[in-house]
């Protein structure tokens, strides 16, 4: 129903008329009282005429030393200042030289990138004593500067301890938006293998659950034929994780948030966690699990976390079997393959900050002495196995993190058995990419160059880019999809897109 506004206590003044500037003059008398003025011999009144006023005349102008006697104290003190600034800002920007030029370019999307400056990650301040990570969408300086705690409640509890190793803190700062466009030029990435992340990002994020977990069977094309949720939801986070996401900053900050509320409520007390998987499943998922884990809390430095990572890892080393290694069971048995992410899980331990046992390492060590052939140049399944291009792979990237040397001559001789065998996507095996370009990346020079001239353009290429599946890598063809499914295909992927920036080079920065 339509209510009629009340009226106003009283009219409101009628506006006056607008006054013609060109009737403010005496008016024209009209033509029957001029004809009589004409008959009496009174002479016309004429218009007066009408004045312009004076245009304005243009200051005088002043002198530069006028300008700066006249002007006040402050501002003059205002401007040395920032001219100082500047003079200092300019004299220790770091030189570039001729050697240092890095060619880039997109083999098949997007532009090439362009960068006024080109700054290598030499020239960035790696120097640090606490080695927690500031992560935001903004550029800074200070990409090492300590956190803001997080206002996740993901646990009440903190594990006493100081932090140890700062050097091994740093090989997760690449993941900073400050440092990762000049890791990304540095190393050899370009805007394919950028665009392919976010594509590939963008596809785990439109496949998370309610719950905020992931599925290996999913809704979607070639899942797995096994479901593990704890595996799916852990390989999700690294995805993210190694762009620079984390539950306190980030592009995909909500979906790593939803990921780790769901993730932690699979942990024990004892630190396990819980895999609802085949048997085979539960220590890898374990494994994995544990990997993200550590990389968020060094990531975030979150007090919150502390806990669970330290738990986490005290479970890895509890139930290490006596040959050193890990398998399906607890303490009992071990391959090269579950052992590989047990390595990975502990080194992420030490890259956080926390509590690792050097008697569990040196046991780690034993085992792959035990799978070794060919002197230590590659490696088998088990002790005897014949040796294969992913578990000496798998191995290789174990030596480099347990200390081998770039210049060890059994390094040396493995690497060279990988680069004879490039990717090639007539021949597919993603877990065997996966570890060797990590193991090129830490290698860098020509070994790196080599690897990566290729990498770089083969797996943005076998992305999808069309239809519901945009963004995924399908499994099929693969050595291992049928099993692992499209999920477990696309994060290897990411991971190997991401290299250029989610590992430091350890032999470049010490971190061995």
């Amino acid at each position: 129903m339509l209510v009629e506004p009340p009226p106003l206590a009283a009219p409101l003044p009628p506006c006056p008329p607008r006054i013609d500037p060109a009737h403010l003059a005496e008016p024209e008398p009209p033509p029957r009282i001029a004809a009589l003025i004409a008959r009496l011999g009174m002479p016309v009144p004429e218009e007066p005429p009408i004045e312009e006023p004076p245009l304005p005349q243009r200051p005088a102008r002043r002198s530069l030393w006028t300008i700066i006697r006249t002007a006040p104290a402050w501002l003059v003190s205002l401007v040395v200042h920032l001219a100082a600034v500047l003079l200092l800002a300019i004299s220790s920007l770091p030189a570039i030289h001729e050697h240092f030029l890095v060619e880039i370019y997109a083999e098949s999307v997007g532009e090439q990138l362009a960068d006024d400056v080109l700054q290598l990650p030499e020239a960035v301040e790696m120097t640090v004593e606490t080695p927690g990570l500031a992560f935001s969408d903004a550029l800074f300086d200070e990409a090492l500067a300590a956190p803001a705690i997080s206002d996740l409640a993901l646990d009440s509890g903190e594990s006493a301890g100081s932090l140890r190793v700062p050097e091994i803190g740093l090989s997760l700062t690449g993941r900073a938006p400050g440092k990762k466009g000049a890791l990304l030029a540095a190393y050899g990435g370009n805007e394919s293998t950028e665009a392919a992340v976010r594509l590939g990002l963008d596809w785990l994020k439109y496949r998370q659950q309610k719950d905020g977990s992931w599925s290996l069977k999913g809704k979607y094309k070639n899942g797995s034929s096994q479901e593990n949720r704890t595996a799916a939801t852990a390989m999700a986070l690294l995805a993210f994780q190694g762009a620079g996401s984390t539950h306190q900053s980030g592009e995909d900050t909500e979906s790593v948030k939803r990921g780790w509320s769901w993730l932690l409520a699979q942990q024990q007390d004892d630190g396990y966690f819980r895999c609802t998987g085949p048997n085979h499943h539960k220590l890898y998922s374990h494994a994995q699990a544990t990997i993200a884990l550590c990389e968020i809390y060094g990531m975030t430095r979150d007090p919150n976390i502390r806990k669970p990572a330290q738990k986490a890892i005290d479970y890895c080393f509890k139930i290490q079997s006596p040959e050193g290694g890990w398998r399906y069971t607890p303490y009992k048995d071990a391959d090269m393959s579950v052992t590989g992410w047990f390595v990975m899980a502990m080194q992420s331990g030490r890259m956080a900050g926390l509590d690792v046992q050097s008697p569990g390492m040196d046991l780690c060590c034993k085992y792959l002495d035990s799978v070794a052939h060919d002197g230590g140049a590659k490696y088998g399944y088990k002790p005897r196995s014949q040796p294969t291009d992913a578990l000496t792979a798998e191995a290789l990237l174990c030596r480099q993190y347990l200390g081998w040397q770039r210049d060890d001559e059994r390094l040396r001789r493995g690497v060279d058995f990988l680069l004879a065998r490039p990717i090639d996507l007539r021949e597919r095996n993603v877990y065997y990419w996966y570890y060797a370009t990590q193991v090129c990346h830490h290698m860098e020079g020509d070994d790196w160059d080599r690897w990566n001239r290729v990498m770089r353009l083969e797996i943005p290429n076998a992305q999808e880019k069309t239809g519901p599946e945009t963004g995924s890598w399908s499994p099929v063809g693969d050595r291992w999809g049928n099993q692992a499914g499209r999920l477990y295909q696309t994060c290897l992927s990411i991971y190997m897109l991401e290299v250029y920036y989610r590992h430091l080079p350890i032999y470049n920065y010490r971190l061995d």
